[in-house]
């Protein structure tokens, strides 16, 4: 157990599982006090209930993050049980793979409303209270994809990249008041959303050679990151440590997209 989140609140979104749930678990093991955000209530129940049988202080808030009201309601309820958000992470995402010709129309909306358009309106709303504080930290979990092209995956690439320029537009116009606004870019990370990609057993070794057809780079690393460490890259930015970076974009990928 670390001390460098102690008394810290943090509200972290997609927090039932894969990504989100380990930074709730990083963040709950250096002290912080941790808001779990996500609208699968029985895992996120689940994760709360362990949590609490080792001690944390965290606290399970199911949402729908398509939901304005609901997530103005669900921030001031935060502030109210656990005080101020010093830190907000989103790390809630989903993705629907797809030819852009032939993309439905409500998968298309369904990205957008959930990669984009939560961040933007729980940024909104944590950072309106963040700016009369003058302090708080921003991370968004975005992807590597939002740098490169993908077929098969124009529609989350295309909402990555935008929640990668939003952060960064929040980050422009907060700086004046203290807060720090950076992303996580990870590659391909063992995940229940990337082994919902792979057709049989062989995902993982051509997830790592990569698709000359598929104009798909392999991983120069030779593995998969693991929720963990994307959740280390999320807590330094978090922290003191990266007290003068914003507008940074960590990219977390073993070298899949060569340093685009």
């Amino acid at each position: 157990m670390g001390t460098a989140f102690e008394g810290k609140v943090a509200l972290v979104t997609g927090a039932a599982q894969g990504i989100g749930e380990a930074i709730v678990h990083a963040l709950c093991g250096q002290g912080a006090i941790v808001a779990a955000v996500d609208r699968q209530r029985e895992p996120l129940m689940r994760l709360s209930a362990a949590l609490a049988g080792q001690g944390s202080p965290a606290r399970a808030y199911p949402l729908d993050l398509k939901d304005d009201e609901a997530i103005l309601q669900t921030v001031a309820r935060i502030e109210e049980e656990l005080g101020a958000i010093d830190i907000l992470v989103h790390a809630a995402g989903v993705l629907r793979t797809g030819s852009l010709s032939t993309y439905a129309d409500e998968d298309w909306e369904e990205l957008f409303a959930v990669n984009v358009g939560a961040v933007f309106r729980l940024t909104r709303a944590v950072s309106e209270r963040m700016i009369p504080r003058r302090r708080g930290a921003i991370v968004t979990v975005s992807s590597n994809a939002a740098a490169v092209p993908r077929m098969g995956m124009g529609a989350y690439a295309t909402t990555k990249a935008a929640a990668t320029m939003l952060t960064k537009c929040f980050a422009l116009e907060l700086a004046a008041y203290g807060i720090r606004c950076n992303i996580v870019s990870p590659g391909s990370t063992d995940t229940p959303m990337l082994r919902g990609m792979w057709q049989d057993e062989r995902g993982a070794q051509e997830t790592l050679d990569g698709s000359l057809p598929a104009y798909r780079t392999g991983i120069p690393l030779r593995k998969l990151a693991t929720p963990a460490d994307i959740a280390e890259g999320v807590l330094y930015l978090a922290s003191e440590r990266a007290g003068h970076l914003t507008m940074h974009d960590l990219r977390i990928d073993g070298g899949a997209t060569l340093g685009v």
